[in-house]
């Protein structure tokens, strides 16, 4: 299976770091011409010079954009023009940590969701007019299996926010559907994959560490490149049938 993305215009939200950075290196060597956004600039710029060390010629644009500002997205998505495919990677715990519910604050709760699952409606809302004008589109959402299940985080909004992405792919899978457009989601277990997710995995402690790589399958945590080829399936041709499913990569459970 030969997945190819050439003459197609692709965004990747969060591409800075992580996962982000290995789907925006995978989609290069396929032949996208790349819109890759982030709050991080420093970030960018090193996504930017891996992908044209693996794919030099590659045409790369980036931009800082704050995914919780609606109006930076829709400039960030006039400014690309229609986009055939989304990639909705940003998100996250926006630096918090697991509480009981009774100490968590109005603006706890609201910032991660504004990251998460608000982030992805402004996204796919700015993204949806082009890919309708052209009867054709594939959205890509990270969720997580915090939103299948438990969060590891112990982070409330953090699994709501994620079950939230998980439903809204599905009922906009609906929407969309007939307009020739697919939104499907990858839902990651444990990745290392940035400085966050990195200091988790070292608070565990070396106990923690071992009985959590003991409920996985296949006995290990994940990488950014488990995660990115699913990705890509999802984004090509090859799923042109499947919309509204959240894919979970996890190692077995």
């Amino acid at each position: 299976m030969d997945i190819r993305f050439d003459n197609k215009h692709v965004m990747i939200t969060g591409a800075a770091q992580g996962i982000g950075r290995e789907i925006a290196s995978m989609m290069a060597q396929s032949g996208a011409m790349l819109w890759l956004c982030d709050i991080d600039h420093e970030g960018l710029l090193v996504t930017k010079e891996h992908c044209l060390a693996h794919s030099p010629g590659s045409n790369i644009q980036i931009e800082v954009v704050d995914v919780t500002d609606r109006e930076a997205i829709k400039r960030f998505v006039a400014q690309a023009g229609d986009i055939d495919v989304l990639v909705h990677v940003a998100g996250g715990v926006c630096g918090q940590r697991g509480r009981p519910i009774e100490e968590i604050t109005e603006e706890d709760w609201r910032r991660i969701f504004a990251v998460n699952s608000d982030a992805m409606f402004w996204f796919i809302q700015s993204v949806v007019p082009g890919m309708k004008r052209k009867n054709y589109g594939r959205i890509v959402t990270i969720s997580s299996m915090a939103g299948l299940g438990v969060s590891l985080t112990g982070i409330q909004a953090y699994a709501a926010s994620k079950a939230a992405q998980i439903a809204l792919t599905r009922q906009l899978a609906h929407e969309l559907g007939p307009f020739g457009i697919t939104v499907n989601s990858v839902a990651p277990g444990f990745v290392r994959s940035n400085p966050t997710t990195e200091k988790q995995w070292q608070a565990y402690g070396e106990q923690g560490q071992q009985q959590l790589v003991q409920r996985i399958a296949l006995r290990r945590t994940g990488q950014a490149s488990d995660i990115a080829p699913s990705v890509l399936f999802l984004a090509s041709d090859y799923s042109a049938w499947t919309t509204g499913q959240t894919l979970l990569v996890d190692g077995g459970k």
